[in-house]
């Protein structure tokens, strides 16, 4: 992809930040990012000529100049935080979807070709038909996947109704450096490899033979760009496909740093799911596939990273 004007909401944080650095060398990269969870520090390059950062709030910019000109846009905005949404499910409900709406209607109004949203698995709730195709009925358990699976449908809404072409990605667990440690997504492994070489001990919700399906950041990005390319309209899981406990999880963190420290374990917290896989063969529909094979590597270069912050 070179030479297009791409715009990235949430572009300075984890996943978006990863992005806007695979890209900005070839292309004109707008990111527009309130700061609540996203960093600057996170670009590799923030002085990149290609590169303007809008540091504003979704809800309170002018969408309709900010998508003029615009050939694709990566919709990574949100309150992506399942017990924050728990706490606060109106704010969850403004920032998750009414924010998209006025943006799928800016992007409709300017003719924008393509959208990529960063949709969740957690809209497949606890469902046990595993592994988890993405024609499974939607059974979201808190808010936030309430609002992840709403926005999957406006996407189509949009797109049947004024010919927004779009991608929405059911990310599973995502997982590598740049990752926030005091995030409430995903961020189990981030958790463990912090609390490690903090002498500490991590904690675990539950009994910790809950599963994941784990997928590295590097992985996502090739997803959002491959989707970006593709003519697919609809949903795609982007994941390994491969399941993995959270105490083997930890076990695995532990040997990798050596450690000997044991688990804290605490009481489940709302809103989680108690398992999750899923089905990978619709990562065709956008010429992707994830080799599980690199898990271990990934999670050294994740360990690794953590250890020059830390």
């Amino acid at each position: 992809m070179k030479n297009k004007n791409i715009l990235i909401t949430g572009g300075l944080g984890f996943i978006g930040s990863h992005i806007a650095d695979e890209l900005m060398d070839d292309n004109h990269i707008t990111i527009i990012d309130n700061l609540s969870t996203g960093n600057i520090k996170n670009l590799k390059n923030p002085e990149n000529d290609n590169l303007k950062i809008v540091k504003e709030d979704i809800r309170n910019s002018n969408l309709k100049e900010l998508t003029t000109d615009i050939d694709y846009i990566f919709h990574l905005a949100a309150m992506a935080s399942v017990p924050l949404s728990v706490e606060n499910p109106i704010e969850c409900n403004d920032v998750n979807v009414n924010a998209t709406v006025e943006l799928l209607k800016a992007a409709a109004d300017n003719g924008v070709e393509k959208i990529v949203f960063s949709s969740s698995s957690a809209v497949y709730g606890e469902n046990r038909n595993m592994p988890l195709k993405e024609t499974e009925p939607l059974m979201p358990t808190s808010p936030y996947a309430a609002s992840k699976a709403s926005c999957e449908l406006y996407l189509k809404s949009f797109h049947d109704s004024y010919g927004l072409n779009y991608t929405a990605l059911r990310y599973f667990n995502v997982f590598g450096p740049k990752q926030d440690k005091n995030s409430q997504y995903a961020a189990v492994i981030p958790n463990f490899i912090s609390a490690l070489l903090e002498g500490k001990q991590a904690i675990i919700y539950g009994d910790g033979e809950q599963t994941r399906d784990f997928v590295y950041v590097g992985d996502v990005v090739r997803a959002n760009i491959a989707a970006c390319k593709s003519d697919f309209n609809g949903v795609v899981n982007v994941a390994s496909g491969e399941k993995l406990t959270i105490n083997r999880l930890y076990e695995i963190v532990k040997d990798t740093l050596g450690s000997d420290l044991e688990p804290d374990y605490q009481p489940e917290r709302l809103g989680d799911i108690k398992h999750s896989l899923a089905d990978v063969s619709g990562m065709e529909n956008i010429d992707l596939k994830i080799d599980s094979k690199d898990f271990e590597k990934q999670l050294s270069e994740t360990v690794n990273w953590f250890k020059t912050i830390l």
